[in-house]
């Protein structure tokens, strides 16, 4: 099986640093985590002549799995369930491939239903390929 890639985006409304601030912290909870290698997406050009670059938009962290895809992905999503649950209002976009997921802290059983619905569709899909 392939590698996957996973788009992970912690959403922050339009409080930018924030987002900088979270993402961050994200990284350095996942970063130490065997089979999963991340790394910062390459910041969007900020498009202002004469501007000192810096972040514009989103700051995005890309994770690439290389374990069982299955497994992994059930690795990542508890990861990241536990750091969101730390603060009721930390909410992230996971991607992989078409399919996506919003996370936000302490999850309801709607939300837990979904994330089990997500894992079982990227489980289905890896044993397609």
């Amino acid at each position: 099986m392939d590698r996957q890639e996973w788009r992970l985006c912690v959403l922050a409304g339009d409080d930018t640093l924030r987002q900088e601030r979270l993402t961050r912290d994200l990284y350095e909870e996942l970063r130490g985590t065997d089979g999963i290698d991340l790394r910062f997406a390459d910041p969007a050009p900020s498009g202002v002549p004469g501007s000192k670059g810096g972040i514009a938009g989103e700051l995005v962290l890309w994770a690439t799995l290389g374990m069982s895809g299955a497994q992994a992905a059930k690795v990542l999503v508890t990861l990241i369930r536990e750091w969101s649950a730390r603060e009721r209002h930390r909410k992230i976009e996971i991607s992989c491939g078409d399919d996506s997921l919003t996370i936000t802290g302490r999850p309801d059983q709607a939300q837990e239903r979904l994330i089990g619905d997500f894992l079982d569709r990227i489980e289905g899909r890896d044993r397609a390929e």
